[in-house]
């Protein structure tokens, strides 16, 4: 992986200025052995920020919920010994405290927290007056305004170096991934706060140490800031999530495997390549909206149908037959169920709508 030395972290005091920010480490602090022994190994990569969790947000207790402030004593001999920046995850404004108390170089908010507004605003309130690089993760909903209200109480509490971590989404659904990426939301979130940098967490999106590599470089791909990987000397024995987690070897094959893209590129000849496809691209949109238009149309037609013979709104059975026959149709022109399904649950939900108002009118 060769790095671009293009970079939004300049002010962060990471050392070198380069594009991808790599953070490993592993999911918790588990005991002085390993942190050391996981930093060590992670230094050799040329990473400079460690991570890993002190306080870990369980879903239901008695499960192992990190090893608390004993945990920081680690993290400051991984500074002073392996000579990393160090970084976790603070839920609440004693988190926070015990941090800074602590040193910590960076601090990063998780998806639970970060959908509680006034979570949020205790932990802004903590951090007023103080100097220290803050990272959101997107919350468990793919609520972007959420999202961006997060981000916005760090800011105003006056933290001038502030970052988003795109970690997925939760579902019902099951999926080949633990937390569905959803990549539209961070993109839109890059282009009303096109200054933030942008980190992906494979590690918690996927699930699976075997999605990194290909999450890493989707993520990359789109031109993210960076990646937070989680990474366990020994994975087998971790107390939390060690499906997802990898060796520092294994972390430093797949670095080096991954592409660096231009995100920009001053070739004339490509560049109106691409405004010709893109034209196309636009041809096809307008299409489609033309075709979901004529859709709803017959959709609202067959409300009017239902609402004059007392018919319910739901057709649970037909429409699980529709879902059947438009994913196999699709898989004849490589078009992932995944997407198909996304798209069809849109398109069946604002039906239901527009019947809803139909069978409401007076």
């Amino acid at each position: 992986m060769e790095k671009s030395n293009n970079s939004p972290f300049e002010g962060w005091g990471l050392g070198k200025l380069e594009r991808p920010l790599v953070i490993a480490g592993p999911c918790s602090a588990e005991s002085e052995e390993q942190v050391v022994e996981t930093a060590t190994q992670l230094k050799t990569l040329g990473i400079e920020v460690f991570r890993a969790g002190i306080w870990k947000p369980r879903t239901r207790p008695n499960q192992f919920e990190g090893v608390g402030i004993s945990g920081l004593e680690w993290m400051k001999r991984v500074q002073k010994e392996v000579g990393m920046k160090v970084s976790t995850e603070v839920g609440n404004v004693k988190h926070v405290y015990d941090s800074l108390r602590h040193g910590v170089d960076i601090i990063w908010i998780g998806a639970r927290t970060s959908a509680d507004p006034f979570a949020m605003q205790e932990i802004a309130d903590a951090l007023r007056g103080v100097d220290i690089p803050v990272l959101v993760k997107n919350p468990v909903n793919p609520d972007l305004n959420l999202w961006i209200g997060a981000i916005e109480r760090i800011a105003a509490a006056g933290i001038r170096r502030v970052g988003a971590i795109h970690r997925g989404f939760s579902t019902y659904d099951t999926t080949r991934y633990r937390n569905i990426p959803q990549w539209q939301v961070p993109i839109e979130l890059k282009q009303k706060m096109p200054e933030i940098p942008m980190i992906c967490d494979p590690s918690h999106m996927g699930g699976k140490r075997e999605l990194i590599q290909e999450l890493s470089q989707k993520a990359l791909d789109l031109n993210y800031d960076g990646l937070m990987i989680e990474s366990h000397f020994y994975p087998a024995i971790a107390k939390s999530d060690s499906e997802q987690q990898i060796t520092p070897s294994e972390l430093g094959t797949i670095l080096n495997n991954l592409i660096i893209r231009d995100p920009s590129n001053d070739n004339p000849l490509l560049m109106l390549t691409l405004e010709e496809l893109r034209h196309k691209i636009d041809v096809c949109d307008e299409k489609l909206i033309k075709i979901l238009n004529d859709r709803m149309t017959i959709a609202e037609i067959i409300g009017s149908y239902k609402k004059e013979n007392k018919i319910t709104i739901l057709q649970s059975a037909r429409w699980k037959e529709v879902v059947e026959k438009i994913v196999e149709k699709g898989k004849k022109y490589k078009l992932s169920e995944e997407m198909i399904n996304t798209i069809f649950k849109a398109i069946h939900q604002e039906s239901i709508n527009r019947q809803t108002t139909i069978m409401n009118k007076s």
